[in-house]
């Protein structure tokens, strides 16, 4: 077995990352198709959700394979090599393995023992049975991912630990209120129709929404789980289909609305949903805390810039002004924190140009070597931390009592559906992917268990996960052997007809019945003496390092190294052509 997994999450990169590399249908499609067309690469499957994208694959040399399917997931998804890597992790064989059991059993969800997960990985597996690109490894890893998923949510708690995406989102947009209390009563707007938004309409519905309106760009799918809402036994909302048209009236009537859908722009922008706010309340989503921008942040934030003139106008600075926050100053440290080396040298040159030379003049120093200096110090800081670290503190403001929203959002989207400037709207709680890892990383869920309930599961969790490696690990090994077992049963059968063939040449007179029972006896010989020596080497190749007996097998027995190969050939062919399990 030489499994490989090259991939990104939650856990290994900003989601503003995650959005960017976030994989489309087609993209992951096309992305199967090249992997297994690379020369380290024979088997691919891609796991792509929204808040992690792996390529699994089998290859034959690991660094060529590392190299390759971190290079092909950087061609797909768009984001630059260099920039994609510090973000990638990579597991090999039996941690591979390990890796993928955990994804499973959600112990690496964000929110930990979400079941959801089970799902995307049935269909990661359908995806790659359809192309053909899963062979023997990848068909027994992920069907045996799905088994050991099933096992920890029937054998554990583990669902007391945690809840799907969907709920942990509606959790966050209530509050910490009961969502049950939160939701009775409430109209709701579902945009999309695949399984997350399916997930969310029947989470809303079990948790007492008086009405349901599905929106997709396929009416029929709309229709589809609109009429499932309804004949639900165990809700009675009134539910409907709507084209996706009709969503900006849809959302001055919503009280909740979910979106995730599969489109690559943005759904719902922030003008559509300030105007869906302000129809329903009749007074402007006026942004809530919005920094000035443009001329006014130079001025406004830090009178000093605005009096000084020449060189430093706010017009030529490569700093984005109107990020900066207050109390902070576009000439000072804090001004250039989280620059990367590039912009800070741009930065330099714009500030030595004339209004940080100016003051280091009046104040007795040598400005330009001064500023040559600091900007030199800066910039080795940002090459060995990435970034320049912030030194000065922005001022106290005092904080604004934000209104009482009107219209919850939740945006289960990756990349995002709604626009993230709406978190600026008065009048709007937006929760989306991002804000989720925010919550779920220091929130409970994903606090390492210390005592409970809680804790107690996910350790057998993880002690499920162990034994089921191990199980593989054996398996996988014992199987290994099995094309070398099958070419040694092919000779000694080969032999054996070629011995009675000999038989019937020296003796042309024995009848049908005696060359039957002769024929019968060698068959009985042959099988004996094979079977202990074939359920022995079976039993220790399955062991630890147990991989050198075929080699013994094939040397001792003088086996074709090419009967052996296309015996394997051959089982790998069957699985690859077998259809979605």
């Amino acid at each position: 077995m030489s499994l490989l997994v090259v991939g990104l999450s939650h856990r290994s990169a900003p989601v503003s990352v995650l959005e960017r590399a976030s994989l489309s249908a087609d993209a992951q499609l096309k992305l199967l198709q090249d992997t297994v067309a690379a020369e380290p690469a024979t088997e691919a499957a891609v796991l792509a959700t929204c808040n992690r994208i792996e390529l699994y694959a089998d290859v034959d040399k690991f660094h060529a394979g590392v190299a390759e399917l971190s290079t092909l997931l950087a061609q797909h998804s768009g984001v630059g090599l260099e920039e994609l890597t510090p973000y990638l992790y990579v597991h090999y064989e039996d941690r591979a393995v390990h890796h993928l059991f955990s994804v499973a059993c959600g112990l690496d969800s964000m929110v930990v023992g979400e079941g959801q997960i089970l799902g995307q990985i049935k269909d990661s597996l359908a995806r790659a049975q359809d192309l053909h690109t899963a062979g023997r490894l990848l068909n027994d890893l992920f069907q045996q991912a799905l088994r050991v998923g099933k096992r920890a949510h029937s054998e554990t708690g583990i669902d007391r630990a945690g809840q799907s995406l969907v709920t942990f989102g509606l959790e966050q947009l209530s509050a910490g209120a009961d969502v049950q209390q939160w939701a009775r009563g409430k109209k709701a707007l579902v945009i999309g129709a695949g399984s997350m938004s399916s997930l969310a309409a029947a989470t809303l519905a079990r948790a007492g929404v008086a009405e349901i309106v599905v929106a997709n760009r396929t009416f029929e799918r709309a229709e589809r789980l609109a009429q499932i809402l309804s004949e639900g036994d165990d809700t009675d909302v009134l539910a409907r289909a709507v084209p996706m048209d009709s969503v900006p009236v849809e959302l001055t009537r919503a009280d909740v609305a979910v979106s995730c859908t599969g489109a690559t722009g943005i759904v719902l922008t922030a003008d559509a949903v300030a105007a869906a706010v302000e129809r329903r309340t009749g007074a402007p989503a006026a942004g809530f805390g919005d920094a000035p921008s443009g001329a006014d942040a130079a001025v406004g934030v830090v009178q000093e810039a605005a009096e000084t003139p020449g060189a430093g106008t706010d017009e030529n600075c490569p700093l984005d002004l109107s990020s900066v926050p207050t109390g902070f100053s576009v000439m000072g440290e804090a001004a250039v924190a989280g620059m990367d080396a590039a912009t800070l040298e741009q930065h330099g040159a714009w500030a030595t140009g004339g209004a940080v030379a100016d003051r280091t003049r009046e104040a007795g120093r040598p400005g330009a070597e001064a500023d040559a200096e600091l900007i030199a110090a800066l910039a080795a800081t940002a090459a060995s931390v990435g970034r320049i670290p912030e030194r000065r503190r922005p001022e106290p403001v005092a904080e604004v009592t934000r209104p009482q929203p009107v219209l919850f959002l939740l945006d289960l989207a990756m990349p995002r559906d709604i626009d993230a400037a709406v978190h600026r709207l008065a009048g709007v709680r937006l929760v989306d992917i991002e804000s989720l890892a925010d919550a779920s990383a220091t929130g409970p869920n994903q606090r390492t268990p210390s005592a409970g309930p809680m804790a107690a599961d996910v350790d057998m969790v993880r002690r499920i996960v162990a034994d089921e490696v191990a199980a593989f690990g054996a398996a996988q090994r014992a199987a290994h052997i099995t094309p070398t077992v099958v070419a040694l049963r092919s000779m000694a059968a080969d032999v054996m007809a070629g011995e009675i063939a000999r038989l019937e040449g020296r003796l042309p007179g024995l009848d049908d019945k005696h060359r039957a029972e002769i024929t019968q006896t060698v068959k009985r010989v042959v099988d004996k003496l094979l079977h202990a020596p074939t359920v022995r080497v079976k039993q220790l190749a399955a062991e630890p390092g147990g991989a050198g007996y075929a080699d013994a097998l094939r040397t001792l027995f003088d086996l074709d190294p090419e009967t052996v190969a296309s015996v394997s050939r051959a089982e790998n062919s069957t699985e690859k052509n077998r259809g979605p399990a």
